[in-house]
């Protein structure tokens, strides 16, 4: 199978961003340069990201990778990008837990130097399980690997999980607790932990919001919809105590030496929220990328994170046996159903797609979150 080619992230001209980069790491580290700065061919369809070493006789760290708010320009795929608040969530993970993140350097709001606010942090180096072609295709170095080894990485990764989870004081993260109204009268609200109803609430609230903003001017989704409603049907009755959760938790946000996990990225879905909604959505990914693989006739690596097993692997870990999973992993679909349909639509902006008499069919997964919306989905 070819890999199609990468829908447009950015406007920006990566020679461009490279000179005022020097210019501005001088400000920080007098006599200093930026050299070999390079833009990954894996960069993220949100932040951008760039590559680069110090030159410098005495650098706070050798390579680095910066992550820049994304281009106003380029139809972005969130409403904001809040730097400071990624930054100050990596130095939370990196003070009070045992969860390797690369360690984080300098962090700029001011958009002048080089057209947003970003931060800088120590690259790590390591591996990380493709996207693009998705890590369940043949000829990826985790598909290539022994069953014991994905065996050694998926207990890991869950690992990261229980530890982020349970290290993290929830009160020291109220900075990640997501904007909305308080819950609506005869909807399930509060009931179980500590504000555990209102983090979920405030949480959903949150996704209907920017499917709102997703949707202002184009087609709306029925199937989007559709899964929202079958959310209520299923709300949790104890969602539990909010804890930190990482947001984008899966395989392919993680530095991996060898099968162990030595960072990890990307923190800007980052929100105080029930522990399922990580596991729903480390569950879900892969089996999106697993379901892709399987629609393209390859058998793909349909014993890597099953459900039963990362819900045991973390019972045991945590003492937590997950609940609710069958909400969490709908959730999980839903929300990354959001951020499919916005990035079909900045295909539509930019010539690069057009919008199908079905809105429905932007959406990779359409398939399986209808399944899930009807309870026929089977893991």
């Amino acid at each position: 199978m070819t890999a199609a080619p990468r829908p447009r992230t950015s406007t920006r001209d990566p020679e461009e961003l490279a000179r005022r980069l020097t210019r501005w790491l001088g400000t920080r580290l007098p006599g200093a340069r930026a050299t070999g700065v390079t833009v990954p061919a894996s960069n993220g369809m949100s932040s951008e990201t760039l590559l680069f070493d110090i030159e410098h006789p005495r650098p706070p760290a050798r390579s680095c990778a910066l992550r820049l708010a994304a281009d106003p320009a380029a139809y972005t795929i969130f409403p904001e990008y809040d730097m400071a608040r990624q930054y100050r969530t990596l130095e939370l993970v990196a003070a009070r837990t045992d969860v390797p993140v690369p360690r984080t350097l300098w962090l700029e709001e001011d958009p002048e130097p080089l057209g947003a606010p970003f931060f800088v942090m120590e690259r790590v180096a390591g591996r990380v399980p493709p996207d693009v072609m998705p890590y369940t295709y043949e000829g990826s170095w985790l598909h290539a690997a022994s069953e014991a080894e994905r065996a050694h990485l998926e207990a890991a990764t869950v690992g990261l999980l229980a530890r982020l989870h349970d290290q993290v004081p929830a009160a020291e993260a109220g900075f990640l607790a997501p904007p909305g109204e308080p819950p609506t009268p005869g909807r399930p609200g509060k009931p179980g932990g500590p504000d555990g109803g209102d983090a979920l609430r405030r949480h959903v609230t949150a996704q209907r919001a920017y499917y709102a903003w997703v949707v202002d001017g184009r087609a709306r989704s029925p199937l989007i919809e559709a899964a929202f409603d079958r959310l209520e049907l299923l709300w949790p009755r104890d969602p539990g105590a909010p804890v930190l959760t990482w947001g984008d938790a899966r395989i392919g946000n993680v530095v991996y030496d060898g099968f162990d996990p030595v960072a990890v990225l990307d923190w800007e879905m980052a929100a105080l929220a029930p522990r399922e909604v990580d596991l729903g959505w480390t569950v879900y990914l892969h089996r999106f990328f697993q379901d892709l693989t399987v629609a393209s006739g390859q058998r793909g690596l349909p014993d890597l994170l099953r459900r039963d097993r990362v819900e045991a692997r973390y019972a045991r870990l945590t003492g937590h046996t997950p609940r609710d999973m069958e909400f969490h992993t709908l959730y999980a679909a839903l929300r990354h159903a959001i951020v499919m349909l916005r990035i079909a639509y900045r295909q539509v902006h930019f010539g690069e797609a057009a919008v199908p008499a079905d809105p429905d069919t932007l959406i990779l997964h359409h398939d399986s979150l209808r399944a899930m919306v009807r309870g026929g989905y089977r893991y």
